[in-house]
């Protein structure tokens, strides 16, 4: 017998991810904006008597609208046929949240209906009568507090004693149609009970006879794959949508007449289950008017990202110094190890030299940042801070004829760009997704950090203490500004040429402000995050540390590969505003952007191993004795800032556009941008 399957359904922002999590032990992240869920997740309960799967649904307001999240919740509703179905709704926004909850129980007979955040009904001055919604719907009920592990395991109990009930279907119908709807609906359900067994014995003939009057041609062929008459079912279809048309019930009207009687009735439960009273004023509503203030929000969340960079950079720089002489001193006892294994000479000073010193160079310059902008960007995301940045960018993003959700997606980017490429699945339109994916290494991500904190501090802040790393933080964070405007002005690039089109309408719901769980926050930004982009670093570290020795130990007429590679680089280098060296750096950084600067260092040195620099004083004075000014420090700075991203993102967005002429593009724009910019700087500095 095969593992029963319970579907969990949702709005978005009802903590149905929190659920998922605490009922099966899966690890998935928890984010707070519209359509993070995008692919089905599948984890077996911990906490049930009998084995059975839960099945995470993408999130979704209505089952009768077009997104792609919903079109996939219904169909795997419609045609997948799972055993129960648990939807999860906000015991504070409950009237939203069973308009999904009705038209579920039509999709699935065994619907139970799960209200989450009990414990903050009494800060919103909210009482609720779960009997009477019991009563009043047919389903079972069951309050929990999700981040709080309370009632999840009368949820189990309830979902195992309806999946061991017989299957009955619906008694009758949640909501009502006008008369010519209903009629419709009724003609077509009795001839899908008599004609589609599978649907019939799962008790959704009525929910696919709704679909079937107001849906696409995809949800119609996959009906009549499983009617035993399918000509005659497109037949009645026709003939019914042609009935209701001449009644004056367009395909439009025909969705919007749905949505309206769900609502409607779930305004009517509301309004007979939920009692309110006159709440306090409370902390997050005055958040809520300052932030999302058409001239105040902005420049908040600027200065909120101003005190995280701060705060990054004040505590990054002692840890670093530290792993620095960890590693330094570590050195000798992997050389005497390597020679007692008694291995080739060739071969130890590439895995020390080369191997070893470039990976601890990544992990020193690149765990310390990572370990502190990682969990306090994530306090932030927990918060609700990204959606409210998200509703801020939208009027901008629409002015460029893009998405607002590429808000999100530039904020993933953040961390790791192959991270924001992979996010812009939530996106629907294919062109808005594709102008996200094209843009999204405009943002810097964390393996830019270094070269950029770097850059900042030796030569564009004096000084040191509080203020020193007060001003850098707000050279980084102008940085990140211009990083935004870039993506502002390619995204209006791309739409207006070979990405042309009408920017699509999306819902964005800003949640409540709530308490960060700092525990959670820590272990998932630690593990999840930290140690992942880590990781892909050292994996690409390694291999880069010891291509570079190589080239650096091989000579050609008394010169490594290394400086006959710079020599013909450097006309275009000065071009830019820098050298040969450096843009050598740059390329031979693709696998991982961390290591730009000490295969710079190594090479002004003339050495054939990466030198142990200590300090950003004694990087300085290296680069300043090789000819750097500020103007090439500022050349440095904003080629770092856009250039080609890494190998990680290219092939992700190999792999998310399927095609080698958007991967190309992708490529190519940020590194145009980039030349532009230190073009324009060159040419300043010629004129002044």
């Amino acid at each position: 017998m095969s593992m029963r399957r319970v579907a969990l359904c949702g709005n978005p922002n009802v903590g149905k991810s929190t659920v998922f999590n605490a009922l099966t032990g899966m690890r998935q992240h928890t984010g707070n904006w519209t359509g993070k869920t995008v692919d089905v997740a599948v984890g077996e309960v911990r906490r049930a008597a009998k084995r059975w799967q839960l099945i995470d649904l993408p999130g979704a307001y209505s089952l009768f609208d077009g997104s792609v999240e919903e079109v996939a919740a219904s169909d795997y509703l419609t045609f997948e046929h799972p055993d129960a179905a648990i939807v999860v709704c906000d015991a504070i926004r409950l009237e939203r949240n069973l308009n999904l909850a009705v038209q579920i129980a039509h999709a699935c007979p065994r619907t139970i209906l799960c209200i989450n955040m009990l414990d903050e009904t009494g800060k919103y001055g909210i009482d609720l009568d779960l009997c009477a919604l019991e009563r009043l719907t047919g389903l079972p009920v069951v309050g929990v507090s999700a981040r709080n592990r309370q009632g999840l395991d009368g949820l189990v109990q309830r979902v195992e004693s309806i999946l061991d009930a017989p299957l009955s279907p619906l008694r009758h119908s949640l909501f009502d149609c006008p008369y010519e709807m209903d009629r419709s609906i009724q003609s077509l359900e009795e001839f899908i009970s008599r004609n589609c067994p599978m649907l019939a014995s799962s008790g959704t003939a009525r929910f696919a006879a709704m679909r079937s009057l107001i849906s696409n041609s995809s949800f119609l062929q996959k009906l009549l794959a499983v009617s035993d008459e399918p000509d005659e079912l497109r037949e009645r279809i026709q003939r019914e949508e042609e009935r209701l048309s001449k009644a004056g019930f367009s395909r439009e009207k025909r969705i919007n007449t749905l949505v309206e009687a769900s609502y409607a009735k779930a305004h009517q439960l509301t309004k007979a289950v939920v009692t309110k009273r006159t709440p306090e004023p409370m902390l997050h509503q005055t958040l809520d008017r300052w932030m999302a203030n058409r001239w105040l929000g902005i420049p908040i969340m600027a200065s909120l990202l101003a005190l995280v960079l701060y705060i990054t950079l004040l505590g990054a720089n002692l840890p670093a110094e530290w792993l620095s002489a960890l590693f330094g001193w570590l050195e000798p006892s992997f050389s005497s190890l390597l020679q007692w294994m008694r291995t080739p000479e060739w071969l130890h000073d590439l895995l020390v030299f080369g191997v070893y010193r470039v990976t601890t160079w990544v992990v020193s310059v690149m765990l310390p940042p990572m370990a502190i902008f990682f969990p306090l960007f994530t306090l932030l995301e927990d918060f609700g801070f990204l959606p409210r940045v998200a509703f801020h960018l939208d009027r901008c993003f629409r002015c460029c004829h893009a998405c607002g959700k590429q808000a999100l997606c530039m904020c993933m980017g953040l961390g790791c760009n192959a991270v924001g490429v992979t996010g812009c699945r939530i996106i629907q339109s294919p062109r808005e997704r594709l102008i996200a994916i094209l843009t999204n290494a405009l943002i810097p991500c964390n393996g830019r950090f270094p070269t950029l904190i770097a850059m900042i501090s030796m030569f564009f802040v004096l000084g040191s203490g509080a203020l020193h790393t007060l001003l850098g933080a707000f050279w980084l964070t102008m940085l990140m500004l211009l990083a935004i405007g870039m993506t502002f002005l390619c995204s209006w690039i791309l739409s207006r040429t070979v990405l042309n089109g009408v920017p699509s309408a999306f819902s964005l719901e800003l949640p409540p402000f709530r308490k960060p769980k700092i525990g959670e926050v820590l272990i998932r930004s630690l593990l999840d995050r930290t140690l992942f982009v880590l990781g892909r670093a050292v994996c690409a570290a390694a291999p880069t540390g010891a291509l570079v020795w190589c080239l650096a130990n091989a000579h050609l007429s008394g010169q490594s590969l290394l400086s006959h590679a710079a020599g013909l680089l450097d006309p275009l280098g000065i071009l830019l505003g820098m050298d040969g060296v450096i843009l050598l750096a740059f390329l031979l950084g693709l696998p991982a952007n961390e290591i730009v600067l000490p295969i710079a260092l190594m090479m002004y040195q003339q050495q054939d191993v990466l030198s142990q620099v200590q300090g950003y004083e004694q990087m300085k004075a290296v680069l300043v004795q090789n000819g750097w000014t500020l103007f090439t420090a500022a050349s440095v700075t904003l080629f770092t800032l856009f250039h080609w991203p890494c190998a990680t993102t290219i092939l992700t967005i190999r792999r998310e556009t399927r095609s080698m002429k958007w991967t190309l593009l992708a490529v190519l724009l940020p590194t145009l941008a980039g030349a532009a910019l230190c073009l324009l700087l060159s040419v300043l500095r010629s004129v002044l």
